[in-house]
């Protein structure tokens, strides 16, 4: 089975955190989410998480790829931990997939991850003129470095580490058809899916890409497109 690692330091955003363990297990793909530190992780917002074991145990175990919940203070703890950055570079050098959401693209860069590649983070996080080939967009993927910009484009993130790991058409997620059910959450029908931004028959119709085509199709309500929108 596929395998993630999920780090998690203290002062990591939440919403990113369990976001992206939770949907990368909806599609069976296993995840290890690893404390920095041994014991609970207090996120930002407050919120205590229970790792599944240590990063030093973790570590103990192969990865198909690891991927970085943002939030401060947790992407500076996770930046300067050796243990991490070493994995991170290790990954790379193999071929192997690294992700990185919000403020933590900032641990790819600071190991090398990031050179010549396109990239998207929380805006300011990433220097321009070291990272000429930042993005606004939701998500970017430059061949197997997949980043994110911020806890409202985290299910985007999340989508596209699955279509990555598991390819696009997982029926145990989505079942591949329009009103399929993605995760828990129904999908949007095709005519919904034309939309700018959209990427119709794919993972993740992305309705907070508005305006949709047709906006009275999609199951979710309006007032949390609108939200979403404005996070990104």
């Amino acid at each position: 089975m596929t395998r993630v690692l999920v780090p998690l330091a203290q002062g990591c955003e939440e919403l990113e955190a369990v976001t992206i363990i939770d949907l990368l297990r909806r599609a069976d793909i296993e995840v290890v989410a690893a404390g920095l530190d041994d014991g609970p992780v207090t996120a930002s917002r407050g919120v205590r998480i229970l790792p599944d074991m240590s990063l030093d145990k973790a570590l103990e175990q192969d990865y198909d790829m690891v991927a970085l919940p943002g939030g401060l203070p947790g992407s500076d703890h996770l930046a300067a931990d050796e243990r991490l950055t070493s994995l991170l570079k290790k990954m790379n050098e193999s071929g192997r997939f690294v992700g990185a959401v919000c403020a933590a693209p900032k641990v790819l860069a600071r190991s090398g991850i990031l050179d010549g590649k396109q990239a998207t983070a929380y805006p300011g996080v990433l220097q321009a003129e070291q990272h000429p080939d930042i993005s606004g967009d939701a998500v970017t993927r430059d061949g197997r470095v997949i980043t994110s910009r911020s806890a409202g484009t985290v299910m985007d993130f999340a989508l596209a580490i699955i279509e990555a790991l598991a390819g696009p058409r997982n029926p145990r997620f989505c079942g591949g058809e329009p009103g399929a059910r993605l995760g828990g959450v129904p999908r949007a029908s095709a005519s919904c899916c034309a939309g700018a931004g959209n990427r119709h028959g794919g993972w993740g119709c992305r309705h907070g890409r508005l305006p949709c085509a047709n906006p009275a199709a999609s199951p979710v309500n309006s007032t949390a497109l609108v939200t979403a929108a404005r996070w990104r």
